[in-house]
């Protein structure tokens, strides 16, 4: 729709719902300028946001408006060579007055733009960033234009960022849409607007709808048609009466709650319409039901493969053999078998609860998140070390099951125990199916996510539950003798094992002083367990404090922060390992037509370490990538970077790995997460 167009519709609409009304005596959607950082270096750049906080029941706008409405708009007053780029805004809500479509934000939302610091300032110079901002609040009976100065008073220094301010910041930078990094194309023809968008078929997707942000193309507030043809989205629309002959259209495709991907579509071939996709406020459609199905079922068998993964075999090996090994009845081998899951479903629950919380306020967290922070992995350290002791027969522990649940305990308690254990320390893996079936429920609404998760948690518990209610599967066990304590001695081996590699991932993380004083409170630990199973040998009684150095020592280790960057990104610095991930650099390369391999990785990720000793570090897959000239760029997710946590949910993924492959051509192409290095050679070629 035409300027002129879209000033009539409003008028129309105004005087439908407030003929006659022209101010108001305060601004209803409060307007403040706010910079990551107080302290920017010269040179530098940095992140502004125009913070806009509505009233109840009333709105601002997108750049594109709809069929009615304005967007904010600044006059900017900059230092000399000061230079703020373009508004970037979140993705919008519909909202549908008089019959008129608009695109609008119902509650506290951010503009983010970029303010280039100019060069060759001395430090401590101030730098003043004022404007004159305008906007439009309208409410559903009265739309009202507001004004007013916007400033910020800055001072040349070391850019550093607080955490507050970063993590605010990250908050308003996760609503944003993502580029889509690929060309889009569309039709236009007998008064239909029709968009082919690439979109991989094994991502999942909620709630579509394409906001245009180029004007006078389609109708807004007709309805649109989304289908799924393979790796394409298929848009179909209604042409705008008098439509503009443009050479492009630029738009957004929502895929999900605040969750978008920016395009450019240009004329092409778009392919007819494919399968459809539930869209707004279309419940009758089996898409949301689909989605939900497909990822409960792919949780569960993620959930089952995790129990192959070296940290939790053991456990439960010694779980299974236990039943063996006591002699229970059917009835307390379901109790236990129950106790078990239970323990396990419910704390993937609590996992998953603890991750959409986070995402809800802003945070660009996956599954595996609290391993980012080194405490929790310092913590896990301290965890298996015991576990691992325990069962090399170091001593015995009662309290909580940690021992006795896991060998010989019976009863409900410490088999409920056990699997909060068994969940715990399987967070940091992630495989096929699970990986898609995380990203699809973060997607979902709450409550149909928390049943994705503890689908998850009932495949990891899926076995032991078997062996449980089926008493023919506890028959195939072995007869119980000498040799299980044997055996559970062999298995403190990849216990052991785990805590070699958590205690790695601690180094990589937070440096190596860090992993002395961690490795150091373990072998304080592994004393301090050594003397409580010399006193349990010789039948005395157990006193707890020579425990307390090692708890005032783990407490001491435990306020440990990471450090400023982890190893495996500055390896990324080395040209033939690949440089360091960066939508910017994707996209130059891209517009270069390089093929470019992507990888997401994290040092406590342990599909991805094998993938990369295995398949991608080695030098037939260097060599093909050089003589194909494939650029590889690695994003190292070790410490949560919140970019690389906006990307990843673009590409419908909550946690690494995650392997990408772009084409010459444009193509991209995700690749499984179990590689070889005949896939990659094949790629280059």
């Amino acid at each position: 729709m035409t300027s002129i167009g879209r000033l009539i519709h409003l008028c129309i609409a105004l005087l439908l719902v407030a003929a006659g009304a022209t101010a108001a005596p305060a601004a209803h959607i409060r307007a403040t300028l706010e910079a990551e950082t107080l302290r920017p270096a010269a040179g530098s750049r940095v992140t502004l946001a125009l913070s806009m906080a509505p009233e109840k029941d009333w709105h601002g706008y997108w750049q594109n408006p709809g069929d009615a409405g304005a967007p904010a708009d600044i006059a900017w007053t900059l230092p000399r060579g000061a230079d703020v780029g373009p508004p970037r805004y979140p993705v919008p809500q519909r909202l549908i007055v008089a019959g008129l479509m608009n695109y609008v934000y119902e509650r506290p939302y951010a503009l983010l733009m970029t303010l280039t610091v100019p060069k060759g300032l001395p430090s401590g110079t101030p730098l003043r960033i004022a404007g004159k901002a305008r906007w439009l609040a309208c409410s559903p009976t009265i739309c009202v234009p507001e004004q007013g100065p916007v400033a910020i008073e800055l001072t040349v220094g070391d850019g550093a960022v607080t955490a507050a301010s970063r993590a605010r910041f990250d908050r308003w930078r996760a609503r944003l849409p993502m580029p889509l990094g690929q060309a889009a194309s569309f039709e236009a023809s007998a008064g239909r607007v029709r968009l082919a968008i690439p979109f991989p078929k094994s991502r999942p997707i909620a709630d579509p709808y394409f906001y245009p942000a180029t004007d006078g193309v389609i109708d807004y507030a007709a309805p649109q048609a989304i289908s799924r043809r393979g790796d394409r989205l298929i848009v179909d629309l209604k042409a705008a009466r008098s439509p503009q002959q443009v050479p492009a259209i630029e738009g957004l495709i929502a895929i999900g709650p605040d969750r978008g991907l920016m395009l450019t579509a240009r004329p092409g071939k778009v392919p007819a319409a494919g399968v459809p996709i539930a869209g707004p406020g279309d419940e009758s459609s089996g898409g949301s039901l689909r989605t939900f199905l497909l990822a409960v079922g792919g949780a569960l068998l993620g959930g089952l493969l995790l129990n192959a993964m070296p940290c939790v075999f053991p456990i439960l090996s010694l779980k299974a053999l236990s039943l063996a090994r006591s002699g229970e009845t059917d009835a307390q081998a379901r109790i236990e078998a129950v106790a078990y899951s239970v323990g396990i479903v419910l704390s993937c629950m609590a996992l998953g609860a603890a991750l959409l919380a986070l995402r809800a306020g802003g945070a660009a967290a996956g599954w595996g998140f609290q391993l980012q922070d080194p405490r929790m992995v310092f913590a896990l350290l301290l965890l298996v070390t015991a576990i691992s002791l325990n069962l090399a027969g170091l001593f015995e522990l009662r309290v909580v099951g940690i021992g006795e649940a896991m060998t010989k305990g019976r009863g409900a308690v410490p088999a409920f125990w056990t699997g909060v254990l068994a969940a715990l320390i399987a967070t940091p893996c992630s495989g096929p199916f699970m990986a898609g079936a995380v990203g699809a429920a973060l997607l979902l609404p709450p409550a149909a996510a928390i049943a994705v998760f503890a689908g998850l948690g009932l495949g990891l518990a899926l076995p032991f539950l078997l062996i449980g209610f089926v008493p023919g599967l506890r028959r195939l066990l072995p007869k119980p003798g000498a040799w299980m304590d044997r055996l559970r001695r062999i298995l403190s081996v990849p216990m052991f094992a785990t805590a070699l590699g958590l205690a790695w991932v601690l180094g990589q993380q937070a440096g190596v002083d860090r992993l002395v004083q961690g490795i150091g409170v373990a072998l304080l630990l592994g004393l301090t367990l050594w003397w409580v199973g010399m006193r349990q040998a010789q039948g005395k009684r157990l006193s707890w404090i020579p425990v307390l150095p090692a708890l005032a020592a783990a407490g001491a280790v435990l306020l440990l922060t990471p450090a400023a960057g982890s190893p495996a990104m500055a390896a990324a610095t080395d040209k033939d390992a690949g440089e360091p991930f960066s939508e910017a650099r994707l996209a130059a390369l891209q517009a270069e037509h390089k093929p470019v391999f992507v990888y997401f990785t994290a040092d406590w990720c342990l599909t991805c370490k094998v993938n990369e000793k295995a398949a991608i570090e080695r030098p037939a897959v260097r060599e093909a990538f050089a003589e194909g000239g494939v650029a590889v760029l690695v994003g190292d997710w070790t410490n949560g970077d919140p970019a690389i946590g906006r990307f990843l949910e673009a590409q419908g993924r909550s946690g690494v790995p995650l392997y990408l492959f772009y084409h010459r051509d444009g193509r991209v192409e995700t690749l499984p997460q179990v590689l070889s290095t005949g896939l990659l050679r094949g790629l280059a070629a």
